[in-house]
Protein backbone atom coordinates (compact mmCIF):
# COMPACT_ATOMS: atom_id res chain seq x y z
CA UNK A 1 0.00 0.00 0.00
CA UNK A 2 1.33 3.43 -0.89
CA UNK A 3 1.90 6.24 1.56
CA UNK A 4 -0.65 8.22 -0.41
CA UNK A 5 -3.35 5.67 0.44
CA UNK A 6 -2.39 5.71 4.14
CA UNK A 7 -3.20 9.40 4.53
CA UNK A 8 -6.66 9.17 2.98
CA UNK A 9 -8.93 9.44 6.03
CA UNK A 10 -12.63 8.92 5.51
CA UNK A 11 -14.42 12.29 5.60
CA UNK A 12 -12.23 13.79 8.32
CA UNK A 13 -14.35 16.97 8.72
CA UNK A 14 -17.23 14.84 10.05
CA UNK A 15 -15.07 12.70 12.35
CA UNK A 16 -16.33 14.38 15.52
CA UNK A 17 -19.77 15.35 14.20
CA UNK A 18 -22.97 14.22 15.90
CA UNK A 19 -25.30 15.73 13.33
CA UNK A 20 -28.83 14.40 13.67
CA UNK A 21 -28.13 12.21 16.72
CA UNK A 22 -30.63 11.76 19.56
CA UNK A 23 -29.27 11.79 23.12
CA UNK A 24 -30.61 11.20 26.63
CA UNK A 25 -28.62 12.77 29.48
CA UNK A 26 -29.50 11.71 33.01
CA UNK A 27 -28.44 14.07 35.76
CA UNK A 28 -28.30 16.61 32.94
CA UNK A 29 -29.58 19.69 34.72
CA UNK A 30 -26.24 20.71 36.23
CA UNK A 31 -22.57 19.87 36.62
CA UNK A 32 -20.98 17.19 34.44
CA UNK A 33 -24.27 16.22 32.82
CA UNK A 34 -24.96 19.79 31.72
CA UNK A 35 -21.38 20.18 30.41
CA UNK A 36 -21.81 17.00 28.38
CA UNK A 37 -25.22 18.06 27.09
CA UNK A 38 -23.77 21.37 25.92
CA UNK A 39 -21.03 19.56 24.00
CA UNK A 40 -23.45 17.08 22.44
CA UNK A 41 -25.80 19.83 21.32
CA UNK A 42 -23.01 21.97 19.86
CA UNK A 43 -21.61 18.90 18.05
CA UNK A 44 -24.86 18.59 16.14
CA UNK A 45 -27.35 16.47 18.11
CA UNK A 46 -30.89 17.04 16.87
CA UNK A 47 -32.54 16.33 20.22
CA UNK A 48 -31.20 16.04 23.75
CA UNK A 49 -33.50 14.90 26.51
CA UNK A 50 -32.48 16.35 29.87
CA UNK A 51 -33.64 14.55 32.97
CA UNK A 52 -33.09 14.95 36.69
CA UNK A 53 -35.26 14.77 39.77
CA UNK A 54 -36.22 18.46 39.92
CA UNK A 55 -38.48 19.75 37.15
CA UNK A 56 -37.45 23.39 37.56
CA UNK A 57 -33.76 22.52 37.24
CA UNK A 58 -34.44 20.55 34.04
CA UNK A 59 -36.42 23.42 32.54
CA UNK A 60 -33.72 25.96 33.40
CA UNK A 61 -31.01 23.73 31.91
CA UNK A 62 -32.98 23.31 28.68
CA UNK A 63 -33.59 27.06 28.50
CA UNK A 64 -29.85 27.69 28.78
CA UNK A 65 -28.99 25.00 26.22
CA UNK A 66 -31.55 26.22 23.72
CA UNK A 67 -30.21 29.76 24.09
CA UNK A 68 -26.92 28.54 22.53
CA UNK A 69 -28.54 28.94 19.12
CA UNK A 70 -27.82 25.41 17.89
CA UNK A 71 -30.01 23.66 15.31
CA UNK A 72 -30.87 20.93 17.80
CA UNK A 73 -33.23 21.21 20.74
CA UNK A 74 -32.99 20.34 24.43
CA UNK A 75 -36.16 18.83 25.90
CA UNK A 76 -36.96 18.56 29.62
CA UNK A 77 -38.35 15.30 31.02
CA UNK A 78 -37.94 15.27 34.83
CA UNK A 79 -37.72 11.85 36.50
CA UNK A 80 -36.55 10.37 39.79
CA UNK A 81 -34.25 7.64 38.52
CA UNK A 82 -33.90 6.10 41.97
CA UNK A 83 -37.26 4.47 41.17
CA UNK A 84 -37.42 1.82 38.45
CA UNK A 85 -40.96 2.90 37.59
CA UNK A 86 -39.66 6.40 36.87
CA UNK A 87 -36.97 5.03 34.55
CA UNK A 88 -39.68 3.17 32.63
CA UNK A 89 -41.79 6.34 32.48
CA UNK A 90 -38.79 8.32 31.21
CA UNK A 91 -38.28 5.83 28.36
CA UNK A 92 -41.97 6.02 27.45
CA UNK A 93 -41.89 9.83 27.46
CA UNK A 94 -38.84 9.87 25.18
CA UNK A 95 -40.65 7.47 22.81
CA UNK A 96 -43.34 10.12 22.33
CA UNK A 97 -40.72 12.19 20.51
CA UNK A 98 -38.58 9.56 18.77
CA UNK A 99 -38.45 5.85 17.96
CA UNK A 100 -34.69 5.61 18.51
CA UNK A 101 -31.90 6.90 20.75
CA UNK A 102 -28.28 7.11 19.64
CA UNK A 103 -26.66 8.16 22.92
CA UNK A 104 -27.41 7.45 26.57
CA UNK A 105 -25.24 9.39 29.00
CA UNK A 106 -25.92 7.70 32.35
CA UNK A 107 -24.70 10.40 34.69
CA UNK A 108 -27.21 10.65 37.54
CA UNK A 109 -25.58 9.97 40.88
CA UNK A 110 -25.22 10.84 44.55
CA UNK A 111 -22.60 10.75 47.27
CA UNK A 112 -22.48 10.64 51.08
CA UNK A 113 -19.67 11.49 53.46
CA UNK A 114 -19.42 10.25 57.06
CA UNK A 115 -16.88 8.68 59.41
CA UNK A 116 -16.64 4.89 59.26
CA UNK A 117 -18.30 4.21 62.63
CA UNK A 118 -21.15 6.63 61.93
CA UNK A 119 -21.71 5.83 58.24
CA UNK A 120 -25.46 5.01 57.94
CA UNK A 121 -26.42 1.76 56.27
CA UNK A 122 -29.34 3.58 54.65
CA UNK A 123 -26.98 6.13 53.06
CA UNK A 124 -24.70 3.38 51.73
CA UNK A 125 -27.72 1.64 50.19
CA UNK A 126 -29.09 4.87 48.69
CA UNK A 127 -25.78 5.67 46.98
CA UNK A 128 -25.37 2.14 45.63
CA UNK A 129 -28.95 2.09 44.36
CA UNK A 130 -28.67 5.36 42.43
CA UNK A 131 -25.07 5.01 41.22
CA UNK A 132 -25.23 1.37 40.17
CA UNK A 133 -28.68 -0.20 40.12
CA UNK A 134 -30.45 2.74 38.51
CA UNK A 135 -27.69 2.97 35.87
CA UNK A 136 -28.24 -0.68 35.00
CA UNK A 137 -32.02 -0.25 34.87
CA UNK A 138 -31.65 2.86 32.71
CA UNK A 139 -29.42 1.01 30.24
CA UNK A 140 -31.86 -1.91 30.23
CA UNK A 141 -34.97 0.19 29.58
CA UNK A 142 -33.33 2.28 26.86
CA UNK A 143 -31.70 -0.70 25.14
CA UNK A 144 -34.61 -1.20 22.69
CA UNK A 145 -34.29 2.40 21.47
CA UNK A 146 -30.50 2.13 21.30
CA UNK A 147 -30.75 -1.10 19.28
CA UNK A 148 -33.00 0.62 16.73
CA UNK A 149 -30.40 3.36 16.16
CA UNK A 150 -27.20 1.31 16.15
CA UNK A 151 -25.49 -0.33 13.21
CA UNK A 152 -22.08 -1.95 12.88
CA UNK A 153 -20.81 1.07 10.97
CA UNK A 154 -22.43 3.55 13.35
CA UNK A 155 -23.09 1.99 16.78
CA UNK A 156 -25.20 3.55 19.49
CA UNK A 157 -23.41 4.62 22.66
CA UNK A 158 -23.81 4.25 26.41
CA UNK A 159 -21.49 6.36 28.55
CA UNK A 160 -21.49 5.79 32.32
CA UNK A 161 -20.12 8.39 34.71
CA UNK A 162 -17.85 6.73 37.26
CA UNK A 163 -15.06 8.46 39.25
CA UNK A 164 -11.39 8.16 40.09
CA UNK A 165 -12.72 7.19 43.54
CA UNK A 166 -13.68 3.91 41.89
CA UNK A 167 -10.09 3.35 40.74
CA UNK A 168 -8.08 4.49 43.74
CA UNK A 169 -9.15 5.22 47.31
CA UNK A 170 -11.77 7.92 47.81
CA UNK A 171 -12.14 10.28 50.74
CA UNK A 172 -11.51 8.84 54.20
CA UNK A 173 -11.68 10.24 57.73
CA UNK A 174 -14.64 12.28 58.94
CA UNK A 175 -16.05 12.67 55.43
CA UNK A 176 -15.34 9.19 54.10
CA UNK A 177 -17.23 8.17 50.96
CA UNK A 178 -17.27 4.38 51.27
CA UNK A 179 -20.54 3.85 49.41
CA UNK A 180 -19.62 6.31 46.67
CA UNK A 181 -16.22 4.74 46.04
CA UNK A 182 -17.66 1.23 45.98
CA UNK A 183 -20.48 2.31 43.68
CA UNK A 184 -18.12 3.94 41.19
CA UNK A 185 -15.89 0.86 41.09
CA UNK A 186 -19.03 -1.13 40.36
CA UNK A 187 -20.02 1.33 37.63
CA UNK A 188 -16.67 0.86 35.90
CA UNK A 189 -17.09 -2.92 35.93
CA UNK A 190 -20.70 -2.65 34.83
CA UNK A 191 -19.52 -0.76 31.74
CA UNK A 192 -17.15 -3.62 30.86
CA UNK A 193 -19.91 -6.21 31.20
CA UNK A 194 -22.36 -4.17 29.13
CA UNK A 195 -19.69 -3.64 26.46
CA UNK A 196 -19.39 -7.39 25.92
CA UNK A 197 -23.14 -8.04 26.18
CA UNK A 198 -24.33 -5.16 24.00
CA UNK A 199 -21.41 -4.77 21.61
CA UNK A 200 -22.70 -7.45 19.22
CA UNK A 201 -26.02 -5.56 19.24
CA UNK A 202 -24.25 -2.44 17.91
CA UNK A 203 -24.24 -0.61 21.25
CA UNK A 204 -20.85 0.48 22.61
CA UNK A 205 -20.46 1.09 26.35
CA UNK A 206 -17.70 3.14 27.93
CA UNK A 207 -17.14 4.96 31.21
CA UNK A 208 -15.55 8.21 32.23
CA UNK A 209 -13.79 8.56 35.57
CA UNK A 210 -13.56 12.25 36.47
CA UNK A 211 -11.43 13.67 39.24
CA UNK A 212 -12.41 16.90 40.97
CA UNK A 213 -14.52 19.32 38.94
CA UNK A 214 -16.01 22.42 40.61
CA UNK A 215 -19.59 21.11 40.53
CA UNK A 216 -22.26 21.45 43.18
CA UNK A 217 -21.89 17.82 44.28
CA UNK A 218 -18.10 17.93 44.51
CA UNK A 219 -17.52 21.45 45.80
CA UNK A 220 -18.64 20.71 49.35
CA UNK A 221 -16.22 17.82 49.71
CA UNK A 222 -13.45 19.84 48.08
CA UNK A 223 -13.80 22.56 50.67
CA UNK A 224 -13.99 20.05 53.52
CA UNK A 225 -10.70 18.52 52.43
CA UNK A 226 -7.93 20.83 51.23
CA UNK A 227 -9.90 23.41 49.27
CA UNK A 228 -10.05 23.98 45.53
CA UNK A 229 -6.76 25.82 45.15
CA UNK A 230 -4.79 23.29 47.19
CA UNK A 231 -6.28 20.42 45.19
CA UNK A 232 -5.40 22.19 41.95
CA UNK A 233 -1.84 22.85 43.12
CA UNK A 234 -1.41 19.18 44.06
CA UNK A 235 -2.50 18.01 40.61
CA UNK A 236 0.30 17.17 38.13
CA UNK A 237 -1.18 19.57 35.57
CA UNK A 238 -1.88 22.18 38.27
CA UNK A 239 -5.59 22.65 37.70
CA UNK A 240 -8.99 21.09 38.28
CA UNK A 241 -11.40 19.92 35.61
CA UNK A 242 -13.22 22.40 33.37
CA UNK A 243 -16.44 21.95 31.34
CA UNK A 244 -14.55 21.46 28.06
CA UNK A 245 -12.78 18.41 29.51
CA UNK A 246 -16.09 16.59 29.96
CA UNK A 247 -17.74 17.93 26.81
CA UNK A 248 -14.79 17.08 24.57
CA UNK A 249 -14.43 13.56 25.93
CA UNK A 250 -18.12 12.76 25.62
CA UNK A 251 -18.29 14.12 22.07
CA UNK A 252 -15.23 12.03 21.12
CA UNK A 253 -16.69 8.85 22.60
CA UNK A 254 -20.05 9.40 20.89
CA UNK A 255 -18.68 10.38 17.49
CA UNK A 256 -17.21 8.35 14.65
CA UNK A 257 -13.79 9.12 16.14
CA UNK A 258 -14.66 6.91 19.12
CA UNK A 259 -16.43 4.11 17.26
CA UNK A 260 -13.82 1.48 18.15
CA UNK A 261 -13.77 2.27 21.89
CA UNK A 262 -15.77 -0.27 23.89
CA UNK A 263 -15.50 -1.40 27.51
CA UNK A 264 -12.80 1.12 28.34
CA UNK A 265 -12.76 4.03 30.77
CA UNK A 266 -11.32 7.50 30.26
CA UNK A 267 -9.75 9.05 33.36
CA UNK A 268 -10.28 12.82 33.52
CA UNK A 269 -8.24 14.01 36.48
CA UNK A 270 -5.07 15.63 35.12
CA UNK A 271 -3.01 12.78 36.58
CA UNK A 272 -4.20 13.32 40.16
CA UNK A 273 -4.69 9.64 40.93
CA UNK A 274 -1.09 8.88 39.96
CA UNK A 275 0.24 11.95 41.72
CA UNK A 276 -1.08 10.49 44.99
CA UNK A 277 1.32 7.56 44.63
CA UNK A 278 4.23 9.96 45.21
CA UNK A 279 2.97 10.94 48.68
Amino acid sequence: MSAHADVQLKDFPSLFSLTGKIAVVTGGSRGLGLHAASGLLQAGCAQIFITSRKAKACEEACEALNALGCKGKAISIPADLAKASEVERLAREVEKYTDKVDILFANAGATWGAAFDEHPESAFAKVMDLNVKSVFVCCQKFAPLLRKAGTQADPSRIIITASIAGIGVGSLGENATFGYSASKAAALHLAKNLAVELGPQHILTTAIAPGFFPTKMASGLMELTRGTQALADANPNKRLGVPEDIAGTVVYLCSRAGSHVNGSSVVLDGGAIWGKSRL
